[in-house]
This record gives C-alpha cells, structure tokens and sequence, in this order.
C-alpha cells in the first residue's frame, strides 16, 4: 500500500494564500489517506473563506473520470486562484495536466511503500520520495520526468527538449521549465531545492 501524509500545516496555509478549490482523492483503498485530519484543517479554511470549492471524489488519476468530476466544479475552479490536491502524486500530476493553465498543487507528501500507483493510463508515476517537489515543478515531478531524477534543474546533456540517456523521452526538465513559464511562475526555479532525505525509505520500511 501507499502511505500519504499531510504536508505541514505552514506549507498548506501559505498555498492557500489566495482562494483555492479542494480535491480529495479516497480512490484507491490501498492508499493509507489522513481523512480526519484533511477534512478538519479544509474545514478551518473554508471557515476563513479561502475555499471556492471542496471535491471529494474517487480515481481522480482517471483522466476521464476526473474530466467529468470537474465539468461540474468549473466556475468555482475559475474563481480560485489554485488548486490543492490532497492524494498521491499520481493523482497530483494527473490533475495538473488536466488544468494546465492552473496552479495544482500537492497537499499530501507521498512515502515509499511497495504497492498499488492508481490505475491512471497516462504515463505518470510517483517515486514516493515522502517530500514532494510538485509544489516548484509545475505539477511535474523531477524524479520521474527526469532519467537521472535531478530535482535542481537540466543537467545539460539534452538536445532539442530530448533526453540524453533516452533520445525518445522529452526531457523532464524542459518540460518543467515550459509548464513554469506557462503558469507565470518562473520565479520557482530561483527557490532553494530541499535535499532528498533518503532516511524517509528506512523510516518507512521500519
């Protein structure tokens, strides 16, 4: 099973600066989700009148499925100035490629566990890094976008937005720069990257 967990409640009141819509990902029972706590700290949002929008739904890594969930939210998606989704980072970037032209961001941090990665049919993975990088990456997760899973930027070796280690395979960081300059947030790539904490897979494991 995957284990998500809420980021900490600074990092999610400061991606709710402006008005956010709300997505809540129960799909997959093999995911270990902390229902309670999301509901209560979304409620003290919605309190505060942050929220346009609160969708709880299942399988949102079904684009098709997630497409006509949202049909029905589009004037209270319009209204926030972002969006936050509480699920695993497969969910996470199957909702950013949804909204392209919306900030998403990841509400949860996903752990490393063996186990069932949603049933999504776009080519979208999570690495289960347990500190999620989506939130300064557009959506798109350097880990797995990227061959050599680099999290501070290209590492120079590709060629017309190509991998080098893979010709076939867009380069991620490309992509991430393209994503970023497309959402007006370029200023992202200046952020100091956090150190992968390695420690997170054996805390786990234990």
């Amino acid at each position: 099973m995957l284990i998500t967990q809420l980021k900490s409640r600074e990092t999610i009141e400061a991606l709710a600066c402006g008005k956010v819509f709300i997505i809540n990902c129960h799909g997959c029972k093999e995911v270990s989700f902390p229902e309670k706590e999301a509901k209560a700290l979304q409620e003290e949002l919605a309190a505060a009148g942050k929220v346009t929008g609160i969708l709880t739904t299942d399988y949102i890594c079904n684009p098709e499925n997630m497409k006509l969930r949202l049909s029905y939210h589009e004037k209270e998606i319009a209204e926030a100035d972002a969006v936050i989704v509480f699920s695993c980072g497969v969910g996470v970037q199957t909702v950013s490629e949804y909204l392209e032209t919306k900030k998403v961001y990841a509400g949860c941090d996903t752990y490393p566990l063996p186990g069932f990665q949603g049933v999504t049919p776009l080519e979208v993975d999570c690495d289960q890094c347990g500190q999620c990088y989506l939130n300064i990456t557009g959506g798109i997760c350097p880990l797995t976008a990227c061959s050599k899973s680099l999290v501070n930027g290209q590492c120079g070796g590709s060629k017309n937005g190509k991998c080098e280690v893979d010709p076939d395979m867009e380069c991620g960081w490309e992509r991430i720069y393209q994503r970023l300059k497309q959402l007006g947030r370029l200023d992202l790539l200046k952020c100091p990257v956090q150190l992968r904490n390695y420690a997170t897979d054996a805390e786990v494991s234990e």
